[in-house]
């Protein structure tokens, strides 16, 4: 994809100071730029950069002022960094728009499915599934019976989606994920034998959700697992049968929780953090990575540690903790010496 300098500025409503005929076909960082490349200047320790960068055309904040010759092209605009994140953001809906069935694929005759559809090869639909406008589904991905997709979702190569499960408007589901498999539910009979019990549940996927590669999210046994509006998750993350996300939380990669557990909103929990099933965490939580939580936890509390403490009360544990040889030896000490005064006095009596 090819753009000018022109088109640049345009999409931006920046100021363009050179030839708006020069054109950019890729994206780079400033200290790597080359003739070809748009890139932007945002962190004043990189200014420096500006002078040698090759790149031929660099985005910058409209009070920036160049002390020396510059061979790069400027666009200034109010803040450099959201003009390249929107640049970035325009990038990928361009190199991502496209439409079209291609072969071969296998879909319902029962399917349904909106303007501006993409189905990319080797892709399975089965019966009585609705897609809406803007969808675009990437090669070897499959798609369940009773199926529901809204409009504008993405869904990269090798996603799984099992049967009813219903995805709202915006989201994009990333390779390698797995949503609506059956959720870890087995019940022991008298001899300690473990017989599967039926996953008759979906899962929810409100708008504007995230799903990172190789995440999976578990069907309930009962009802629905949901994630609300806004939920963005990690890679490789593991959401149990009947679980409930609230709206706006984001997971770190390497999290996993089990069953029937619901967490409210905006929390944010790091990477590798373990949390029981059956619990209630409440809004605006914040959990430091590689933390276990095995008990309900209050809105507004950070917690880190494994059984997980308060935050506050974590670090200062900590300090003793990694003093603990220290103590030992002055406790050591301590004993040592209240032994021998014992010892004196009782000579002396």
């Amino acid at each position: 994809m090819v753009f000018t300098a022109g088109q640049i500025a345009g999409i931006l409503e920046g100021e363009l100071h050179g030839n708006p005929e020069v054109t950019v076909h890729k994206l780079a960082k400033i200290e790597e730029g080359e003739k070809g490349a748009l890139t932007f200047l945002a962190n004043p320790k990189y200014t420096s950069h500006i002078y040698s960068t090759k790149a031929s055309i660099t985005i910058v904040n409209k009070g920036f002022v160049p002390e020396h010759k510059l061979e790069t092209i400027l666009i200034k605009v109010d803040d450099a960094y959201e003009a390249f994140s929107k640049i970035l953001e325009f990038y990928n809906q361009v190199k991502n728009n496209k439409t079209g069935i291609e072969e071969p694929v296998f879909k319902s005759e029962t399917l349904t499915y909106g303007a501006d559809f993409y189905l990319g090869a080797f892709s399975y639909i089965g019966t009585n599934v609705t897609i809406g406008d803007n969808v675009k589904i990437h090669p070897n991905v499959y798609i369940g019976d009773n199926v529901s997709i809204a409009n504008n979702v993405t869904i990269f190569a090798g996603a799984k989606v099992y049967s009813e499960t219903v995805i709202g408007n915006n989201c994009v589901i990333n390779s390698g994920v797995v949503i609506g498999a059956d959720g870890f539910g087995f019940s022991p009979n008298k001899d300690g034998e473990f017989h599967k019990v039926p996953q008759t549940g979906n899962v929810i996927l409100e708008d504007n959700v995230d799903v990172g590669a190789g995440t999976t999210i578990d069907r309930a046994t009962l009802g629905s697992t949901i994630l609300r509006k806004g939920v963005k998750l990690d890679n490789q993350i593991q959401i149990a049968h009947n679980v409930e996300i609230g709206e706006h939380t984001v997971i770190a990669a390497q999290t996993g929780i089990a069953g029937s557990t619901k967490i409210g909103k905006r929390c944010m929990i790091g990477g590798q953090v373990g949390i029981v099933g059956h619990i209630t965490i409440g809004d605006n939580v914040k959990i430091q990575a590689q933390s276990g939580i095995g008990r309900n936890i209050k809105s507004d509390e950070v917690l880190q540690g494994s059984p997980a403490l308060n935050y506050g009360d974590y670090n200062k544990s900590y300090v003793y903790f990694k003093n603990l040889p220290k103590i030992l030896n002055r406790i050591d000490e301590l004993e040592k010496n209240y032994s021998d005064q014992y010892k004196n006095e009782t000579e002396n009596h």
